[in-house]
């Protein structure tokens, strides 16, 4: 029902920052929460941030806050990760996610709780 590309994706420098865009088709993205979270090789996939089905409300994991922002456009059915400060820490692939949702300023943090994924963005920062 919901595709979801990504783009923005790129090796940068420590200390650099990188935007990773998620454009959403199918449906309205209003409708859901998107969220972001990342995979470093050979880990599981955790919880980057996400933001509430307005994007009005975000919430960040504690390894990012004060470096990474999460915006939500419903007319442009993108969300944005804008990622600051980067560190070799935050090399990873990143993955937008969605999860339909009737409940306003809802987040939601567990991977399991999402319904669509986009295909991945790989991120690498370099000491």
């Amino acid at each position: 029902q919901v595709q979801l590309v990504e783009s923005g994706g790129g090796l940068v420098q420590a200390g650099g920052s990188l935007r990773l865009s998620c454009v959403a088709s199918g449906r309205t993205s209003s409708d859901y929460t998107m969220g972001w979270f990342r995979q470093a090789p050979g880990k599981e996939r955790e919880f980057v941030g996400a933001t509430s089905r307005s994007g009005g409300s975000a919430y960040y994991a504690d390894f990012v806050k004060g470096r990474f922002t999460i915006s939500k456009d419903n007319a442009k059915n993108t969300v944005t990760l804008q990622m600051n400060s980067l560190k070799p820490e935050d090399t990873a692939v990143y993955y937008c996610a969605a999860k339909r949702t009737s409940y306003r300023g809802m987040i939601y943090k567990k991977k399991e709780e999402y319904d669509y994924w986009g295909q991945g963005a790989q991120v690498t920062v370099s000491s």
